[in-house]
């Protein structure tokens, strides 16, 4: 095909666009400020689990074939991409499970794995899997409710290189350090532009609708304790989310465009997920902050024209589920694109 195609930002969004546009045999080509693991998504715990985005209707679809997609990447050691039970907790009421997830297989948890403590003293040690649901119940004594799912995770320390990888290898180009007042003003040579420029789409479009959600998180070691992902919403927000060398422990959800980490919040994050889990403090080998690009009118995901006449694809404002849409949202932009 050797059609000429410009994708704005390399977060997972990007990456991936360019992903199934070289590989249909367009010739694409990334600009973008920061590339992988300097993104925001490089900062993201990316836990497949549709957080913080709008609307229901159509966010759902898109994760669900995200979902597809990453179950056969899960297959591939070197893609990053494994199967994990996710844990969701509640502290304050009976969890709800979503519509959409039952047929993925998601369970309530017993009142034991959700960590009511034992009612009568003496009782032997369980084996196997009622022992396991025990030592749980010891771990996370001050969660109510709670269901179970099996879920992909991508390990961005391993996914996004992967991804820049396979883009590079179909015949995409990354241009880093590049930024751009306007879309317009991209080589004229690209008449089609996909633009997935996540929170910096606030200026660079002037879409003030977009709203900066702060997500800080510490980098633990990882530990044999934690062979699952612990994730619960009531305020503070906490996860735990082990990954295949380390664990990533969660967080925050501001209205905030601030980068700098916080020492404080790192303290009270891993407090949290410590008493949560039952565990020492770990040490913490580094701190991360991203800006969720959360858009109060939903995903943007449409064709449009640029001034000059050429066609545009927006693909931005996926909030806290850029990871858990994308692939889903990639498929739909090559759809736009080709109208």
């Amino acid at each position: 095909m050797n059609h000429p195609v410009a994708i704005v930002g390399a977060g997972v969004s990007g990456l991936i666009c360019g992903v199934v546009f070289a590989e249909r045999g367009y010739r694409a080509t990334i600009f973008a400020k920061e590339i992988a693991q300097q993104t925001t998504s490089g900062a993201a715990a990316a836990l497949w689990f549709p957080y913080d985005v709008e609307p229901a209707g159509k966010v759902i679809p898109w994760a669900l074939e995200t979902f597809r997609v990453l179950v056969d990447l899960a297959h591939d050691f070197k893609s990053g991409v494994s199967m994990i039970e996710l844990r969701q907790f509640s502290r304050r009421q009976e969890i709800q499970i979503p519509d959409w997830a039952i047929p993925l297989g998601a369970r309530r948890l017993s009142a034991v794995a959700t960590a009511e403590p034992a009612r009568r003293g003496g009782c032997r040690r369980a084996g196997g899997s009622q022992g396991k649901r025990l030592d749980t119940a010891r771990r996370l004594q001050h969660f109510i409710s709670g269901f179970v799912l099996n879920v992909p995770l991508m390990d961005t320390t391993i996914y996004l290189d992967y991804l820049a990888m396979r883009f590079l290898k179909a015949g995409g180009e990354i241009n880093a350090n590049v930024c751009f007042e306007k879309l317009e003003e991209i080589d004229q040579q690209f008449d089609l532009v996909i633009n997935c420029a996540g929170i910096g789409a606030r200026e660079l479009l002037h879409d003030f609708d977009l709203e900066p959600h702060r997500g800080q998180v510490a980098i633990v070691p990882r530990t044999k304790d934690v062979s699952y992902g612990v994730v619960c919403d009531d305020a503070p927000l906490m996860y735990a989310i082990p990954r295949r060398n380390d664990c990533v422990f969660g967080g925050t959800n501001d209205l905030s465009d601030d980068l700098a980490a916080d020492p404080a919040t790192t303290a009270r994050i891993v407090a949290e997920c410590s008493r949560a889990l039952k565990i020492e403090k770990p040490n913490v080998l580094a701190e991360r902050v991203g800006l969720r690009p959360y858009r109060k009118s939903g995903v943007r995901l449409e064709r449009a024209h640029l001034v000059d006449g050429r066609t545009v694809v927006h693909n931005y404002g996926h909030g806290g589920s850029g990871f858990t849409l994308s692939w889903g949202c990639a498929r739909e932009v090559v759809d736009l694109a080709r109208l």
